[in-house]
């Protein structure tokens, strides 16, 4: 069997490294109205980029009213939605 040096290395690497893991998701559910970027990004599927147009679709456009308003936000389609339902509330 003949396997790429790189291919190699990166199969014994990655998992050692923890390149491959992916962050647990928060205990209780967010409140998408008052958490800053830093707490969205906790979330599963939400890196700096989505969670910067989070907070700044909430202030451009005020609280959200339910976790379905998600989808309004730039760059957040229904398979990121669907990953973060469970994790997410709407308060006050």
């Amino acid at each position: 069997m003949n396997v790429p040096l790189t291919a190699l290395a990166l199969a014994i690497f990655l998992p050692l490294s923890g390149g491959a893991r992916r962050p647990k998701a928060p205990a209780s559910p967010v409140d998408l109205n008052a958490a800053t970027a830093t707490e969205l990004v906790q979330l599963p599927g939400v890196g700096p980029g989505i969670a910067a147009r989070i907070v700044a679709h909430r202030k451009a456009h005020g609280p959200f009213r339910r976790p379905e308003d998600l989808l309004e936000v730039r760059g957040l389609g229904n398979r990121v939605f669907q990953r973060l339902r469970p994790h997410v509330t709407v308060g006050p």
